[in-house]
C-alpha cells in the first residue's frame, strides 16, 4: 500500500456520529459560555480611541472601528448563533454562522493593540465543526431520526481538529527553537521568563504565582522543565498516531497548562478544561446525564440509555 493510500485511509477512518455531536456540545458549550462571560469586554472596545485600532485578519476589511451599536449587534448575533449551534438547530445555517461570527468577533478583539492567542484553537475547532455534519446526532435537527452508523464523513472533522491542536503546539515549540535555539534549554531563558512575568504582575498589582517566585530561587529546576516543554510541543505530531500515544500526549499537554497556571498564574481555559484535547478521545462514551424529557426530544431511545 502506498503512502498516499495509507494517508487517505487514515483521513477517511469512520467515526460515530455521536462523537462529532459530543464535540459540538463540548466546544459549542465552551464557545457560548466564553462569549457570554466576555461580552462586556468585547463591547468595551467601542469606547476605545480610534487611534488604537490596528486591524488584523478579517478586521483589515474594515475602513475603521465598528460603531458601538454594530459591535453590540455582533456580540448578540454571535451568542444567538452559538446557542443554535449548541442545540443543533438548523445547523446548516447556524453552524457556519456561529463559526464565521466567532471568527469575526475574536479577530476584531485582536485589532486593538494586543493579539490574543489563547482562543485560536477554539475558533479553528468551531470552524471545523460549523462546516461539518456535527448535528446529525444529539441535536434538535436529528429528532425523530435514528443515529447514523460509523461513517467517514464523521471521521475527517475529528481528524482535522486533532491536526489543528497538534500544529498549535508544534508551532509553539518550533518558535522557541527558532528564536532562542538551544539556549532555551541550556540557559536561564525559562527561569528569567517566569521571574519577569511574576515580578511584572507584582508591580502592577495583578494576580501572580507565589510558587513561581519560590521556584526561581532553584535554577537547577528549569533546564529539565524547558526540555519537557519542548518534548511536549515538538512531540505533538506523535499524537496523530492515535491510541494510547495520543492519550498520553494529551495528558502531558494538559499537565503543561496546569504547570503554567501554577508557576505563572496564566490561564488557558480551553485546553485547561481539556476540551482542546477532546478530539483525541472517544468522547461519545462520556457518561452524559441529560434530563430525560430533553433526551426524549433529542432522539428516540436516548432517555433510557442516559439513565
Amino acid at each position: 500500500m502506498t503512502l498516499a493510500a495509507r494517508l487517505d485511509g487514515w483521513w477517511r477512518t469512520p467515526a460515530p456520529a455521536k462523537r462529532l455531536a459530543v464535540l459540538r456540545l463540548l466546544v459549542g458549550g465552551f464557545g457560548v459560555g466564553y462569549v457570554a462571560l466576555r461580552a462586556p469586554n468585547f463591547v468595551s472596545y467601542a469606547s476605545f480611541d480610534d487611534s488604537q485600532f490596528a486591524p488584523v485578519g478579517l478586521a483589515t476589511l474594515l475602513d475603521g472601528p465598528l460603531p458601538g451599536v454594530v459591535l453590540r449587534l455582533l456580540v448578540a448575533a454571535t451568542l444567538v448563533a452559538g446557542v443554535a449551534f449548541l442545540a443543533g438547530w438548523r445547523f446548516r445555517v447556524s453552524g457556519p454562522a456561529f463559526a464565521v461570527l466567532l471568527l469575526a468577533l475574536m479577530t476584531y478583539r485582536n485589532a486593538w493593540g494586543q493579539v490574543f492567542h489563547t482562543e485560536n484553537i477554539l475558533v479553528l475547532h468551531v470552524l471545523v465543526l460549523g462546516f461539518s455534519p456535527a448535528a446529525d446526532s444529539l441535536s434538535l435537527d436529528s429528532r425523530g431520526r435514528e443515529d447514523p452508523g460509523d461513517e467517514a464523513r464523521y471521521g475527517w472533522p475529528v481528524r482535522l481538529m486533532c491536526i489543528i491542536t497538534v500544529l498549535t503546539y508544534f508551532i509553539a515549540g518550533e518558535t522557541k527553537l527558532r528564536v532562542a535555539g538551544l539556549d532555551w534549554i541550556t540557559s536561564d531563558s525559562l527561569r528569567n521568563f517566569v521571574a519577569y512575568d511574576n515580578l511584572r504582575k507584582v508591580e502592577l498589582g495583578d494576580t501572580h504565582s507565589a510558587l513561581g517566585g519560590l521556584l526561581v530561587g532553584h535554577p537547577w529546576l528549569f533546564p529539565p522543565l524547558a526540555v519537557l516543554t519542548l518534548a511536549v510541543e515538538l512531540g505533538a505530531p506523535l499524537a496523530l498516531l492515535g491510541g494510547r500515544i495520543a492519550r498520553v500526549w494529551a495528558l502531558l499537554a494538559w499537565g503543561f497548562h496546569v504547570g503554567v497556571l501554577a508557576v505563572m498564574a496564566i490561564i488557558f481555559p480551553y485546553p485547561l478544561l481539556g476540551i482542546a484535547f477532546a478530539p483525541f478521545f472517544a468522547v461519545e462514551r462520556l457518561p452524559l446525564r441529560l434530563p430525560a424529557r430533553l433526551a426524549r426530544r433529542l432522539a428516540p431511545g436516548w432517555a433510557a440509555r442516559l439513565r
